[in-house]
């Protein structure tokens, strides 16, 4: 038997013993008066006025560490915002009380009741006066000194880490601040947040392969949504001239550092908003966003300083594949031309992929991972751009922007397509990939385009990866640790 095994033969065996004495290892009438952080603000604002004799304090949490002397003991313990001190005395709880919290461990959740007092040392500690066992955890709880260190144990057991790692604490802390802030950067300039069917009868709004399912009440398949764009336009369509969703999508992909199958974005739209209008918002927004959570427009992310100050870098996207790409500007209008130096360079390209297609593998390979400050890059070609309003300057490109910042897209966003003719040419388009092999073009959706033939105002929209976004902000060098639950292959 390892020694694991042995520990929880132990608990077992105390357990039952608490219980053959008739303790309640789970009683449900402990209230606390307050969270240790609600505590050390209180001992910051009026620590003169605290003392034995003071003002008592009824508190809750989980046991952490035990120091034992006898007839009086130290433990430290935490709630859900911080960790506290106790002293417990044989002669102050009770004999009977005292006997109980010597047969209990760390990681059983205890309630103390009584004033504070500093110790020799100056910390601030609760004098116990009750104490009550409030929940006997059976297993042990990690070894403090070692933690819990693999990843694979941390992501599978997350409420481990949570209760043994306090930076992962910190980043999903930081995670909720960053989309409340987010919320409130929308609502304040007069957005509405609307929720829209996270399945869909066909799939929609961006190229990916999705989930699928069975509707058995209504007799009919179903897929989990990859983007929630076009409900969100028919939103526009019907007058919700400002719209956003914090939401979830599906998409039947790998799982890498950057890709987990299921993601959180926002997504937003604006209507008489063009797509220069919303890099403009979006700067302002990771400016705000940035501020609050660092507060400095500069983080430091993986080594490398980055700065989220308004005034970003805008470069075309040919223009950055031969200034960034260091590609030949005399090939860049031919396909044959830019296939033959994909091959030179080892870069794996089929030689069925439309001339746009080409163009985005080769900016993928060349120049995405070189853009490492704040970086938009715009006009994208139509071919890779089906839902997006085609440039007046140059039909063969779009007007539309991708945002990328640490190497990494962040952001997708253009001026809509408002032309039904145009959105089902486009779709035509796509359903043609699909049929040369494409299996994430889209599909036609003859619904949609019925929709904007209804007429829908000049619109831009946008989505921007808040996974992706709370990995800047913390430093995080994988998406499994900023997803509290993020998918794994079954343990053996």
């Amino acid at each position: 038997m390892d020694k694991e095994s042995k520990l929880l033969q132990l608990r077992k065996e105390k357990i039952n013993e608490l219980k053959n004495n008739g303790i309640n290892l789970y009683p449900n009438d402990f209230k606390p008066s307050c969270s240790v952080n609600r505590l050390k603000k209180i001992i910051k604002e009026k620590s003169d006025s605290l003392g034995e004799d003071g003002d008592k304090f009824c508190i809750a949490g989980r046991m952490m560490a035990i120091n034992k002397m006898g007839k009086s003991s130290f433990i430290r313990f935490k709630d859900g915002s911080d960790q506290l001190q106790a002293y417990l005395q044989k002669n102050r709880i009770g004999e009977e009380t005292y006997s109980l919290f010597k047969k209990l461990d760390i990681g059983d959740f205890i309630g103390v009741k009584g004033p504070l007092f500093q110790t020799r040392t100056g910390e601030w500690t609760l004098l116990a006066e009750e104490f009550t066992l409030l929940s006997k955890a059976v297993r042990p709880l990690p070894e403090k000194f070692h933690g819990i260190k693999d990843p694979e144990k941390r992501y599978r057991q997350r409420y481990l880490d949570l209760i043994m790692n306090e930076d992962t604490r910190q980043i999903f802390l930081k995670r909720s601040k960053i989309v409340a802030y987010m919320r409130r950067f929308f609502e304040d300039r007069g957005f509405i947040e609307v929720e829209t069917p996270m399945m869909q009868p066909l799939p929609g709004g961006a190229e990916a392969t999705p989930f699928k399912t069975w509707h058995n009440a209504l007799g009919m398949e179903l897929f989990l949504r990859i983007a929630p764009e076009l409900y969100l336009k028919r939103l526009v369509v019907g007058g919700f001239e400002k719209v956003f969703e914090i939401n979830r999508n599906f998409r039947n992909e790998g799982v890498s550092t950057r890709h987990n199958p299921e993601f959180t974005m926002v997504e937003f739209y604006k209507a008489y908003a063009d797509y220069k209008e919303l890099m403009d918002l979006t700067e302002e927004m990771f400016e705000f966003i940035t501020k609050q959570i660092s507060g400095s427009t500069e983080i430091e992310y993986q080594g490398q300083n980055i700065d989220f100050k308004k005034g970003w870098l805008r470069i075309p996207m040919i223009e950055s594949l031969t200034k960034i790409g260091g590609i030949d500007p005399k090939i860049l209008d031919n396909t044959e031309s830019l296939l033959k130096f994909a091959q030179e360079n080892n870069i794996q390209i089929t030689k069925k992929d439309r001339h746009g297609k080409v163009l985005t593998k080769l900016f993928d390979v060349l120049v995405e991972p070189k853009l490492i400050q704040p970086t938009f890059i715009t006009g994208y070609p139509v071919e890779v751009s089906p839902l997006s309003r085609k440039s007046d300057n140059d039909p063969k490109l779009t007007d539309r922007f991708e945002l990328f910042i640490a190497g990494r897209e962040i952001a997708n966003g253009f001026s809509e397509i408002n032309d039904p003719e145009d959105q089902h040419d486009r779709f035509l388009m796509q359903v043609q990939q699909r049929d040369e092999g494409n299996s994430e073009a889209h599909i036609m959706d003859s619904e949609y385009v019925e929709a904007l033939e209804y007429g829908m105002p000049p619109t831009a929209g946008e989505g921007i990866g808040i996974d992706r976004l709370v990995m800047l902000l913390t430093n995080a060098k994988s998406i499994r640790e900023v997803i509290l639950f993020p998918h794994m292959k079954k343990s053996i």
